[in-house]
């Protein structure tokens, strides 16, 4: 532990001073460029943070977050529905059919995956019709083969409500080749956009629209939907339900879907905060340049301290003292700045909008028409955390060689 002289001293040093001016500059300068550092830190990771949450809430409000599979079609789906319920965790359960196809259009052609929905329920478990920018969902209608496309597909084929274009799934056949296509006109019924890769991978028609191109009874349907509390808990209570209900039906959830997309953006995270972390380290190891400077330019004043019986672990503690304040006072600054911009970045973003006259997040291009940010208290600590480590360990060094400086040697040379 420090002693008080050490601190009193070490404190000293750290504020202006006359006669070495360029000293003070470097610094003043170490504190600057940590505080920078910390807050880019915080800031850079918040909107990361605001971009993962806004593609989790649109992605996983269009993907179920977990289905129970029938092996074969299911004939009753309530009773299904009625099991999942008991769950505590899970909110909603709806009837749901899943199939691939190709979507054909004046000779063009994409693939896409296929939701037979109930309109009436979907929204339970979907914000589906919260993001229909033309037509309605409740347009679907059962036997009139109507279709619900994303944004990107109306877009790719230069569709409209009212157009029709025609989808092909295959089909299990008897003939010599095994499977055989199955094609079904189908009307555009509405547009939605969610800002994500479903815009142009996803459509939506009615459930018993579905079933019939599977050649199933109108009331059947693959699997129950459910929707859950806590996204992270849908494999275990899929699995508990499935379970429950026997061999005839299965799990799946949105981790086998869209698991890897989001580890992906968790691995995107991770890798800018360290190369961020390399801009404090930068600036905390400017420290040392400082130290070094100012152990030379106080030759003299550890010499005399020496002479009056100041220890070398004394010595040492001073120049700690002055290099951990520089850091604290960097991260601090850093840290505070950090947050408020957090808060208010997207404020920030719409006023150099309306200076400036552009528009740097268009709802034409980027999913989000502002900046969103989501501080974690978690980051803060962490980047807090590691600026006053790096500048603690900066420390080590010019106190160490402060601390092995003869007195007879350094007042020789002053």
């Amino acid at each position: 532990m420090f002693r008080p002289l050490s601190i009193f001293i070490g404190t000293r040093y750290t504020r202006a001073k006359r006669r070495n001016r360029f000293v003070s500059f470097i610094s003043m300068t170490s504190m600057i460029g940590l505080a920078l550092g910390v807050l880019a830190m915080i800031v850079v990771l918040s909107v990361m943070n605001g971009f993962q949450r806004e593609m989790s809430s649109r992605i996983l409000g269009m993907v179920p977050h977990a289905t129970i599979v029938g092996v074969n079609p299911i004939d009753d789906w309530q009773p299904v529905a009625a099991a999942a319920l008991k769950n505590p965790e899970v909110t909603a359960a709806v009837p749901f059919t899943e199939m691939e196809g190709m979507l054909s259009y004046k000779g063009s052609m994409q693939p896409i995956q296929i939701s037979g929905v109930d309109p009436a329920q979907e929204g339970k478990v979907s914000i589906v019709a919260q993001h229909i920018v033309q037509g309605r969902l409740d347009a679907l209608k059962s036997g009139e083969f109507g279709v619900v496309i994303g944004e990107i597909t109306a877009r790719r084929f230069r569709l409209n409500v009212g157009d029709k274009l025609t989808l092909i799934v295959p089909e299990v056949s008897t003939a010599p080749g095994g499977i055989t296509p199955r094609m079904q006109r189908l009307n555009v019924v509405g547009v939605f956009k969610v800002g994500a890769e479903l815009d142009g991978s996803m459509a939506l028609i009615h459930l018993a629209d579905a079933a019939q191109m599977q050649h199933w009874q109108p009331n059947q349907v693959q699997s129950v939907r459910l929707a859950v509390k806590d996204l992270y808990a849908a494999p275990k209570v899929s699995g508990d339900i499935a379970s429950g209900l026997g061999a005839d039906y299965k799990a799946d959830d949105w981790t086998h879907t869209q698991g890897s997309l989001f580890s992906a953006m968790k691995m995107e995270k991770t890798m800018i905060g360290l190369l961020l972390l390399m801009i404090v380290a930068v600036a905390a190891f400017n420290i040392i340049a400082t130290l070094i400077m100012v152990v030379n330019d106080k030759g003299a004043d550890i010499a005399i301290l020496r002479t009056i019986g100041a220890t070398p672990r004394q010595i040492m503690a001073i120049f700690m003292v002055q290099g951990t304040v520089i850091g604290i006072v960097g991260t601090v600054i850093g840290g505070v700045l950090g947050v408020i911009a957090a808060l208010n970045v997207s404020e920030l973003v719409g006023w150099l909008e309306r200076v400036t006259g552009q528009h740097i997040f268009s709802s034409d291009v980027y999913f989000v028409s502002n900046l969103p940010s989501e501080l974690q208290r978690g980051d803060v600590v962490l980047i807090c955390a590691a600026g006053f480590i790096l500048s603690f360990l900066a420390t080590v060094y010019p106190a160490w060689r402060a601390a092995k400086i003869e007195p007879a040697q350094a007042l020789r040379y002053s």
